[in-house]
């Protein structure tokens, strides 16, 4: 399956509708948006957000399907988690989150 256009955009504006004090996943922001398998097209939109002048987004609210922070180093040691804690976001250890109480799934709101 092709990749829209418009997928950035598309990314960006599910993003930006996570709600504080939650996460949601890579793959689920693909599936959200009909390309299931995408989500590391997800990962590559929002680091072009974080290396640019991009949409200012709550691009530390989304992490990989275990809860991980796989895309911590692009927001410098540290920086990725302490947001997270600061909205009240509660670790299982130190680089995972607890999806069971945290997850927000785009597809049910949205």
């Amino acid at each position: 399956m092709a990749v829209p256009a418009d997928f950035y955009e598309r990314v960006y504006e599910v993003v930006a509708h996570i709600p504080h004090g939650r996460v949601t996943t890579y793959g689920a922001i693909a599936r959200h948006l009909g390309i299931g398998r995408s989500a590391r097209m997800v990962g590559y939109a929002l680091n072009q957000t974080l290396k640019s002048e991009g949409p200012d987004l709550p691009c530390h609210r989304v992490v990989n399907r275990l809860g991980q922070l796989s895309g911590k180093t692009y927001f410098g040691p540290g920086v990725m988690e302490a947001l997270l804690r600061q909205e009240g976001i509660i670790f299982l250890d130190d680089d995972t989150i607890d999806l069971d109480r945290h997850y927000w799934d785009p597809a049910e709101v949205l």
